[in-house]
């Protein structure tokens, strides 16, 4: 690529910038979803072994929410087309005619989807998780850990729609020998993911919340990041800020005598992607993990791990672990407002996945199928309400 061109597409990634800075600016307050006289949750299953444990989560909502499902309080709505056949035959991250099926959605629980990566036979299409969040302005990826035993209780606040993910497909090979990437960061998208992390501290009564990043190194974009955190907390006296560098941190949670100390975490969309993984293998991987990609108008819910497409070429795919999709499902129950029904949920995999063990998820057929492991779920439901 001939310098002159590489600087003219710099300048239309700055513009583009510029623009979504103005559309986050002029954004209206979250939905009240107790003012809806219906609640539309789409379900998109994705790839790999995303149909397997999504059925298994529509299954376990079904069941909870029997009664608002047949009043018409609540319409779960299957979206096709969020494929990597489909996407990659119409070269998009996400089909005009699917992103138009979510947005008529409230809320949106979706199974994993395939992203190409070099020498994989499809196009080099944008990540869906990073279109969706851009497109439906996701900006805060929650994600929460705990394991009462080990006294870990955290909550992580990911940015999701700036950082090092949001130009990932932008890059720019100037010569054969001189590649550029970018990593973003405004002013407004980091106000509103530290403001998120401290409401959600205040609302829940933590006393502490961390920012981590690299701004020692990376002191542009990184340092606003922490620059802003520290203004945002001086909103919020009675709790403690404090702030800590990546690479010491992914140290600091497999500190046994440190780690019980830290609550609530907000950090940049890269830092965020890798700790999250990290923590999650604390409560048994990331087949044990949900989150919530959240904006002010669209929520959507999903599990934090990949589409396995071995799994599906090995026949596999049935001895899935559900729960990360059965633990995006509690999520975004309590996210609408069935708190009871999330927090049952809850009960149940803690008890189906860490005191009882009846049964046992190992990916293969040494171990329980998706299906029996979700039955397993609502039968203890069942004995925990009678």
């Amino acid at each position: 690529m001939p310098y002159s061109e590489a600087v003219q597409k710099f300048a239309k990634l700055i513009e583009s910038q510029l623009e979504r800075n103005e559309i986050i600016k002029s954004q209206k307050e979250f939905t009240d979803y107790s003012k809806l006289d219906k609640i539309i949750i789409g379900v998109a299953a994705g790839d790999g072994i995303g149909p397997a444990i999504t059925n298994e989560a529509v299954r376990i909502l079904e069941f909870l929410l029997e009664k608002d499902i047949k009043s018409g309080k609540i319409e779960l709505k299957i979206i096709d087309g969020l494929t990597i056949e489909r996407r990659a035959e119409e070269n998009k991250a996400i089909p005009d005619d699917v992103l138009e099926e979510l947005k008529k959605c409230h809320v949106i629980l979706k199974g994993p989807t395939t992203t190409p990566r070099k020498g994989d036979p499809w196009p080099n299409v944008e990540s869906a998780n990073v279109a969706m969040r851009k497109e439906l302005d996701l900006f805060a990826n929650v994600r929460p850990v705990k394991i009462e035993e080990e006294g870990i209780d955290w909550t992580f606040f990911r940015e999701n729609t700036e950082g090092s993910y949001v130009l990932g497909s932008c890059g720019i090979n100037v010569t054969d020998e001189v590649a550029f990437d970018f990593c973003v960061a405004t002013s407004e998208g980091c106000e509103r993911i530290a403001r998120a992390a401290f409401e959600f501290a205040r609302k829940n009564k933590k006393t502490r919340v961390t920012a981590v990043t690299k701004a020692n190194i990376i002191k542009t974009t990184d340092g606003k990041f922490l620059d802003i955190c520290k203004e945002v907390a001086k909103e919020y006296p009675e709790i403690t800020f404090d702030d800590w560098y990546i690479d010491i941190m992914t140290a600091k949670l497999v500190d046994e005598k440190r780690r019980r100390d830290f609550q609530v975490f907000v950090l940049p969309n890269l830092y965020g992607d890798i700790i999250t993984d990290e923590a999650a293998e604390f409560q048994g991987g990331v087949g044990t993990a949900g989150s919530i990609n959240m904006g002010k108008k669209y929520a959507m819910f999903e599990a934090i791990h990949g589409s396995a497409p071995r799994m599906v070429k090995e026949g596999r795919d049935k001895f899935a672990d559900p729960c990360s999709m059965i633990k995006a499902a509690s999520l975004l129950m309590a996210h609408i407002g069935y708190l009871e029904e999330s927090q049952l949920l809850e009960e149940a995999m803690s008890i189906c996945v860490f005191k009882e063990k009846k049964l046992v998820m190992t990916g293969r057929d040494t171990g329980a199928t998706c299906t029996q492991f979700a039955d397993y779920i609502m039968e203890t439901i069942k004995k925990l309400k009678a």
